[in-house]
């Protein structure tokens, strides 16, 4: 197990950031000490579990994160400040601030740093994330050493947990919809007016009535599921959240 550096200031190195298409060189120490700061490192860009969940948890829960006083959300991998900027993009993750590593000198200053050479990756970061108050680490969360890649315990989930514990969370949310109907209007109101995050396909952007009948075995629109399960129509989800804290 690596070491925690909870206590400690954080390291003060170089590392590099797009602005406006520029590279910008900016210190590891002013990033960290805005007020509290999440730092999640993982081993790259555009590989299997940062593009498919780390990077996609953090994103859906940013708001959360925000209401929760944290000031800024950092991603950090030892890449190039380029391919940080095209991951960022591709993975339409505008809300969280993608930093470069580019010689893993923040990476090995905590103690994370991993030879992937088999991989022909080179020298990464261990996945991990990290809380940071003013400069000072105030807790870390470090995957096990168990196999090449664990992800158990750097995710957004508890990270959010740390900072608001016993928190009650209704579950992804997804609805399919169309542009225009007001039921749909309905629903995303509702979902808004309680805070919980979701995310719409609608009509027409790769979905079909086809594509609904076949989820829900309805031909109307909305449809929301919550954790999988399907609710239904406005008027049912208004129902299910009048029975949910």
């Amino acid at each position: 197990m690596r070491a925690s550096s909870e206590g400690h200031r954080v390291p003060d190195v170089q590392l590099a950031e797009m602005i406006n298409g520029e590279v910008r060189a900016v210190r590891s120490a002013a990033l960290l000490s805005r007020g509290r700061v999440i730092l999640f490192a993982l081993p790259g860009a555009f590989t299997p579990t940062c593009s498919t969940a780390h990077v996609p948890g953090y994103v859906s829960l940013l708001s959360e994160f925000k209401s929760a006083d944290i000031a800024d959300v950092i991603c950090l991998s030892v890449n190039d400040p380029y391919v940080m900027q095209a991951w960022q993009q591709s993975e339409q993750a505008q809300g969280i601030h993608f930093v470069a590593d580019p010689f893993a000198e923040f990476t090995k200053a905590m103690g994370m740093s991993i030879d992937h050479r088999e991989s022909l990756l080179g020298t990464r970061s261990w996945r991990y994330s990290m809380l940071a108050a003013d400069g000072t680490i105030e807790k870390m969360f470090i995957e096990p050493d168990e196999g090449d890649d664990p992800f158990k315990v750097s995710d957004a989930e508890t990270m959010l947990e740390y900072l608001r514990p016993g928190r009650e969370r209704l579950g992804p949310v997804l609805m399919l919809a169309r542009h225009g109907c007001p039921y749909c209007q309905r629903a995303k109101a509702l979902l808004t007016e309680r805070g919980i995050q979701f995310e719409t396909v609608h009509l027409g952007d790769g979905l079909t009535m086809q594509g609904v009948k076949a989820a829900s075995g309805r031909a109307t629109v909305p449809q929301i599921f919550v954790r999988g399960n399907l609710i239904g129509g406005s008027d049912q989800l208004a129902h299910f959240l009048g029975n949910t804290r």
